[in-house]
């Protein structure tokens, strides 16, 4: 499992011209079973993503994609943990 923390880069308003693009991005992962959550960090500096990959290059690889990493509005770092509980409202 990966808890990964993005620190934006570039003023807001230049966030937000890659946002539906970002979303678009997030959806296809949520999609396929490798995003687990994700939301905004307040203050509006970055945003968090849980990601569930098999491994770091796969996370890496999968964050290439990213229109805020690509147009470099974002710096990521990318944290492996094991997880050993959750709650069971997770996603509710």
């Amino acid at each position: 499992m990966f808890l990964i923390m993005l620190q934006y880069i570039r003023p807001v308003a230049a966030i937000e011209h890659y946002m539906e693009a970002h979303t678009a991005f997030l959806q296809k992962y949520y999609d396929s079973g490798r995003f687990i959550l994700s939301g905004r960090r307040k203050p509006r500096s970055g945003a968090v993503i849980l990601c569930n990959a098999s491994s770091r290059k796969e996370v890496e690889e999968i964050m290439s994609e990213d229109p805020l990493e690509k147009y470099q509005l974002a710096l990521y770092e990318i944290i492996e943990f094991e997880p050993t509980g959750y709650a069971n409202t997770l996603g509710k």
